[in-house]
């Protein structure tokens, strides 16, 4: 069972996430870098400029509008990313990890357990990783959907083979995740700096034949266009904000690469290729308008557009790698911090904790990415309900940095509580453009209506676990009492370690009354243990175990894990005798867990739906023996009805 209790708290900044960087080393982690951490933002000059001149924007590629259209993509690249992500919020490390998750969790550490505004930061955090799902199965479809349009290009006659092998390329890329991405991991770096490569030559050979395109770095370009354009150069927003999604994996990916070189691979080498290949797409729909049906693969010559098929397709399929990738681990984060029921997770390598597998989210998000590919059929549908969930992610993330920022940061938050004052503003634009979408269709409805319910499921699953403490704390009996009063006529002993896994270390288990009323017998020595979540990634050694004998070979063990770890139960116990503590004998200790069945009551806790929807959720969680990693024929498993 696991206690939410989320108390520990660490000191803020640990070097550079941990990492020690010799130069040769940090050279072979910017390369990793390059190849997961930007795979989705270096793909959205696929389809980013095209989505511009969309008939519904009702743009013309005049020079003007071309020009303060870049600039509008440019300074977005500047000013949330580079001074937002890469500047100020990985500042922002929950010992060494970034992501909503984990920067949630180090909000939550700096305010009052259980105060209203720590509720409402938890939210917040909820509601931003349902958004990253909505994003997640949004990313692999548009991605691969875009590099497949130069099939288009090269031949009309191509084009009703795009949504066949996008199908194709997207059943494999998910059916290859139970094997890792251990093997393809070592290409990604090399494929990706090729990828980038390109894309800054490309701009560089049409920026030559029209450098007047570079006038667009001047954010003056972008105010006329407002001024030109007036309110809807608002909602023109919405198509500009497709050059900054996957900013947020930069922080999310901090901790398997840390900050210099996550900043290195941004500065010397990503943002220049990006800015390069945006400006080149603008300089050849200056002079040759029609090419706005497909800037990206109209702007290289005819031999060159048959190989950087080739290219972008790889490119836009270890993009998706990258998003699935995090959706794993935002799963795990979710699940140790107490927001989702056990599932079944599965590590791909020995010899690094972070390639993690999770069936079920897995064929989830494959199904939902094949159902998003037949309804939109073309990145250009898809690219429209895109931006709604990234935005609202981006701004949970402003929100969450203020008050980090404010709570913990008493140096710096002088500079950089104005900056998150200037982060709102952006982001509240962005999220208005990107929310008129829901007005011209049913396309932003869908990553909308993902978060709402992953919202739903994990608020559920919460507060469904909430209320099942609370009845079993009622129903139960405490531990203190019950105790000395069993002691005055104890049960028959028998030899070996009995562990009952229970949540409230104050109240008898079930599973220990179960045992008494039915076997009749007590163990040689009995643990009650219990499994409580940290609010950081890792659990600090002298907290990760705690032992209290409380008499008459009687324990109170607690194991602690943080959200990035393996809850490995047996391990935990093993190394118990190094702290001078109780032995376990793997081949001598007994698990006894209770399985409750849940029964939902209309006049409790939350509403008859919501009851059978925890119900459902709690029955299909992975068992003890899988989530723990408790061997199976050590494992006994006694029933307990429980009404909520």
């Amino acid at each position: 069972m696991i206690a939410n209790d989320s108390s520990a708290a660490h000191p803020h900044g640990a070097g550079d996430n941990g990492h020690a960087h010799a130069p040769t080393a940090l050279a072979t982690l910017v390369v990793g870098a390059v190849g997961v951490v930007f795979g989705d933002i270096g793909t959205s000059p696929l389809y980013t400029i095209q989505e511009m001149f969309l008939p519904h924007y009702g743009l013309q590629p005049d020079a003007a509008t071309v020009k303060g259209l870049l600039s509008l993509a440019f300074w977005a690249l500047m000013l949330v990313v580079t001074i937002k992500y890469v500047i100020v919020i990985m500042r922002a490390d929950n010992e060494g990890e970034g992501g909503i998750m984990a920067l949630t969790a180090l909000a939550q550490r700096s305010l009052k357990q259980g105060s209203r505004l720590n509720y409402l930061v938890g939210i917040l955090g909820i509601f931003g990783a349902s958004l990253f799902f909505g994003d997640g199965m949004i990313t692999p479809p548009v991605t691969v959907l875009g590099a497949l349009d130069g099939l288009r290009v090269i031949s009309p006659a191509f084009g009703h083979w795009v949504m066949p092998v996008a199908l194709v390329i997207l059943i494999g890329l998910f059916s290859f995740q139970r094997y890792g991405t251990e093997r393809v991991g070592r290409i990604f770096g090399p494929v990706m700096i090729t990828w980038f490569v390109v894309l800054a030559a490309l701009g560089v050979n049409n920026i030559v034949r029209y450098p007047s395109v570079l006038w667009a770095l001047n954010p003056y370009w972008a105010f006329v266009f407002f001024t030109t354009h007036g309110g809807h150069a608002l909602f023109i927003l919405g198509a500009v904000v497709l050059a900054i999604t996957g900013g947020e994996a930069l922080y999310a990916d901090m901790g398997h690469f840390g900050k210099r070189p996550i900043r290195w691979a941004w500065f010397a080498f990503v943002l220049p290729a990006l800015v390069l290949n945006y400006f080149g797409q603008g300089a050849v729909l200056l002079q040759n308008p029609a090419a706005r049906s497909n800037p990206f693969y109209m702007s290289m010559p005819g031999w060159a557009q048959v190989p950087m098929l080739g290219l972008a397709t790889v490119a836009a399929a270890i993009a998706s790698q990258a998003v699935i990738t995090g959706a794993f681990s935002v799963t795990r984060q979710a699940i140790q911090l107490g927001y989702l029921p056990r599932l079944s997770i599965k590590h791909t390598s020995r010899q690094t904790i972070g390639q993690i597998y999770v069936p079920s989210i897995n064929w989830t998000l494959l199904g939902a990415v094949i159902l998003l590919t037949l309804a939109f059929k073309s990145a250009t549908n898809l690219a429209t309900a895109y931006g709604l969930s990234v935005t609202g992610t981006m701004l949970i993330d402003t929100l969450l940095l203020a008050l980090v920022a404010y709570t913990r940061w008493n140096d710096s938050r002088k500079w950089v509580l104005p900056l998150c004052a200037m982060f709102l503003v952006i982001d509240v634009a962005f999220l208005v453009a990107n929310g008129g979408k829901l007005f011209t269709g049913i396309g932003a409805w869908v990553p909308l209506f993902i978060g709402l319910t992953s919202f739903t499921l994990m608020r559920t699953w919460r507060r469904g676990r909430a209320l099942l403490h609370e009845e079993a704390r009622k129903e139960g009996i405490q531990l203190d009492v019950f105790l000395p009063g069993l002691m005055l006529s104890p049960p028959v002993r028998v030899p070996g370690t009995a562990v009952f896994l229970t949540a409230d270390r104050g109240v008898v288990p079930q599973a220990f009354l179960h045992n008494l009323k039915h076997n009749k017998v007590l163990h040689e020595r009995n643990v009650f243990l219990t499994v409580e979540p940290m609010t950081v990634p890792m659990a600090p050694r002298d907290k990760k175990l705690k032992i209290d004998s409380i008499g008459e070979n009687f324990y109170r063990v607690t194991i602690r894990f943080g959200f990035m770890e393996i809850p490995d139960v047996p391990l935990a116990l093993m190394r118990s005798c190094d702290k001078g503590g109780i032995y376990f004998d793997p081949m001598d200790t007994t698990y006894f867990a209770s399985r409750e069945t849940i029964v939902g009551s209309k006049h409790r806790g939350m509403p008859l739906w919501r009851d059978k929807i925890f119900a459902l959720m709690h029955r299909n969680a992975a068992p003890a023996t899988t989530f723990f990693r408790i061997p199976g024929n050590r494992l006994v498993e006694l029933g307990a009805q429980i009404e909520i």
